[in-house]
């Protein structure tokens, strides 16, 4: 059961995968002054919410139901956090695992891992969503896709998708205000083979796109203009010699556009990069992640601090984030959840 609060400071919502404890969507309350973390209880029950999203609003919540047949699920948030399911929807393909809203709200978009294709809905007046408005099956000869992350920009006029298994980023030009998704002129470039490109985000002036590589560990940067992408540099996310299986995961950049940082899933740090005026990355720092497996990374409302979903042992810590140097120094801060997954933060109210 869900302890209802005032929002006097931001609520953090956690998804989760419940083949094992877990039993869904999960809230806590944040204090934005020092980074502690209260439990609040279990906000919705529903499958395999993986990856969630808020819209622009905050009035409603989106969840991936990673299962095959998969869905994307909207919930209503009520005041003090709980969710109230508005409906469901097929995400006609399996194993969708991320949900993310364009800036204005309108539209909402998911990739299916295991079928390799995305799919777009409107959103409606209510929260609910559509019938799909959109579908795109990524194929290649001979490839098995997987398609694993999206990003908007911030004009909502353009969508990249990071596609895992055949080694490629997608482009997409958007009109939010008539519902429609277009693939550019030129649909995709690819990366080096075996490179597995699995989320993106772009920087504050949208002049450049990083994409991490799962497989390979590393970093793409690319030069972004309108839908074309010009891959610039690529770097690893972990020191030189460092020979640890590991596998990435997450990847966000500071709200100044100064620092970026990439979970490593195996050798269990954040990966903490400069941001130089060009766009290009330097390696600064390898963090612990105070916990094993970190799977998904969020910063809060301020930019003041860096959250770490840690799915190996079942822990969300909390980092104090140096404005300055970007470095990153972990709290005495946590709380516990069985294989948490994505997170995502609603602000309070001014």
């Amino acid at each position: 059961m869900l302890k209802i609060i005032a929002l006097a400071a931001s609520l953090l919502y956690a998804g989760s995968y419940t083949d094992g404890t877990s039993k869904g969507v999960y809230a806590f309350r944040f204090d934005e002054q020092t980074g502690a973390l209260t439990p609040l209880g279990l906000a919705a029950e529903t499958p395999q919410p993986a990856h969630v999203w808020i819209a622009p609003d905050g009035k409603t919540l989106y969840a991936v139901n990673w299962q095959t047949p998969g869905g994307v699920s909207a919930f209503r948030i009520a005041p003090g956090g709980k969710l109230t399911l508005l409906g469901r929807v097929p995400s006609n393909g399996d194993k969708p695992n991320q949900v993310v809203l364009d800036p204005t709200g309108k539209i909402a978009a998911t990739v299916n891992y295991t079928t390799g294709n995305l799919v777009a809905y409107r959103v409606l007046p209510d929260g609910k969503l559509s019938d799909p408005i959109y579908a795109d099956q990524h194929t290649a000869p001979g490839g098995s896709p997987h398609a694993h992350g999206i990003i908007f920009t911030k004009d909502s006029r353009h969508m990249f998708v990071a596609e895992l298994g055949l080694d490629r980023v997608y482009s997409y030009g958007v009109d939010a205000a008539k519902g429609t998704i277009t693939p550019a002129a030129t649909p995709f470039v690819s990366v080096h083979a075996g490179a597995g490109p699995r989320r993106l985000q772009l920087s504050p002036d949208g002049r450049h796109l990083y994409v991490n590589h799962e497989t390979d560990g590393e970093v793409s940067v690319f030069e972004v203009h309108g839908s074309a992408l010009k891959e610039v540099q690529t770097v690893p996310t972990l020191p030189p010699g460092v020979t640890v299986a590991n596998k990435t995961a997450e990847i966000v950049i500071d709200p100044a556009g100064r620092h970026l940082y990439v979970g490593n899933r195996g050798h269990d740090t954040i990966a903490v990069f400069d941001v130089s005026p060009d766009g290009r990355l330097t390696l600064a720092a390898n963090v612990p992640a105070g916990g094993k497996t970190p799977r998904n990374l969020r910063f809060d409302p301020t930019g003041r601090f860096l959250l770490s979903a840690n799915e190996g042992d079942g822990s969300i810590t909390v980092f104090k984030v140096d404005a300055k140097t970007g470095g990153l120094t972990l709290t005495p801060f946590s709380a516990k959840l069985d294989t948490p997954g994505g997170l995502y933060f609603l602000a309070p109210k001014p």
